[in-house]
């Protein structure tokens, strides 16, 4: 094999471990060892969540800590943080965290810190917030993907055969609804960039009919309606943001983790494995033809994977024209543009085509 073949592999594997997909901005800032005392006890005061990932109340949390985070990122004298205490065990104890999530206020210019005791709603800790701090910030109203239904719209969203609809039946009054609230609303935005799927509630107090029709009896009564079976399924898993968005990636073919992020495996289309590692163990004279077959291939694709094979193709065009550093310059390229201050839905493209670029450096 030529010694420009060993290269590449070697190269697209060293670039690819310096980016991951960019974030989607968080308004609270994540604390650790090396940067807890240069963000905290200085010139404003600051608000630390101490929190365990797998902590359930921790979990019921972050939806509110992160809307606080986002009413108050713009008050340059307050800081939100938040430290996870299973990755930071030493600096959790150092400010006497021994449960979770424990919440604590920094004041300008101290580390001693003052144990926040109250609710744990946005609501409550901006309240403590703007007291300790002398501010006077309103939470930011977040507007919501979560599409709402009524008796008119509901057949025109719901049977839809082009989407993968999961519908929440709650009563306004129920408890357990209101403590799914932020939980669904996060669902709906981890998927909003996915136009297939569509996250939606109704609100069977009001529409009782509609319930009854589809044998809604208590709440909230989830309901999914893939593609190929609009009579509907009970949704019958966990609560939680994980449990969610591992059903809605096994059902609708999405790749998302439970921030919004595309998983490596987005855009990889297993079909087209075989010939691709045909094609990469190929000098470039086989690499033409095999490129045919991967055409014939990409050609019989139907739905997203058809759009992720047309991917495919253009890499292994490229290739073929430009030579095997392509894959090398390109990654790098992907990076910058990654790197840049640029829409969901364009880092997104750039993420699956990522991807679809690893597989041609395997």
């Amino acid at each position: 094999m030529a010694r420009s073949q060993i290269w590449m592999p070697l190269a697209i594997t060293l670039a690819l471990s310096l980016f991951a997909a960019p974030a989607i901005a968080d308004d609270v800032v994540d604390l650790t060892p090396d940067t807890f005392d240069k963000e905290v006890g200085h010139d404003r005061g600051a608000l630390v969540e101490f929190f365990a990932p797998w902590c359930g109340h921790c979990k019921k949390l972050a939806p509110e800590y992160e809307k606080l985070g986002s009413s108050f990122k713009k008050a340059k004298s307050v800081l939100i943080g938040k430290v996870d205490c299973d990755q930071h065990k030493d600096l959790c104890s150092k400010y006497g965290v021994s449960g979770y999530p424990t919440i604590q206020w920094f004041p300008k210019g101290s580390l001693e810190a003052k144990k926040y005791e109250g609710q744990r709603t946005a609501e409550a800790l901006a309240d403590f917030v703007n007291t300790e701090a002398g501010t006077n910030v309103k939470l930011a109203a977040t507007p919501s993907n979560v599409v709402v239904l009524t008796p008119e719209t509901f057949d025109q969203v719901v049977l839809d055969e082009t989407k993968d609809v999961l519908v929440e039946f709650y009563a306004p009054w129920c408890g357990h609804c209101k403590h799914l609230a932020p939980i669904y609303e996060k669902v709906a935005s981890v998927f909003k960039l996915d136009e297939h799927v569509v996250i939606a509630n109704v609100d069977a107090d009001q529409h009782k009919d509609l319930a009854e029709k589809y044998g809604v009896s208590g709440y909230p009564t989830l309901k999914f309606f893939p593609k190929g079976n609009k009579a509907g399924e009970d949704y019958e898993g966990g609560r939680d943001l994980d449990e969610f968005v591992k059903f809605i990636n096994e059902k609708t073919g999405t790749n998302r983790d439970s921030k919004g992020q595309l998983t490596s495996q987005a855009g990889v289309v297993e079909t087209l494995d075989s010939l691709v590692k045909e094609f990469v163990a190929a000098g470039n004279d086989e690499r033409k033809e095999i490129l045919t077959k991967i055409e014939d291939e990409v050609s019989k694709l139907t739905g997203s994977a058809a759009k992720f094979g047309k991917v495919y193709v253009k890499v292994a065009k490229s290739i073929v024209t430009k030579g095997t550093d392509y894959t090398k310059t390109e990654t790098e390229r992907l990076q910058r543009m990654l790197e840049k201050a640029i829409s969901a839905a364009k880092a997104d493209e750039f993420i699956i085509k990522k991807n679809i670029i690893s597989v041609f450096s395997s």
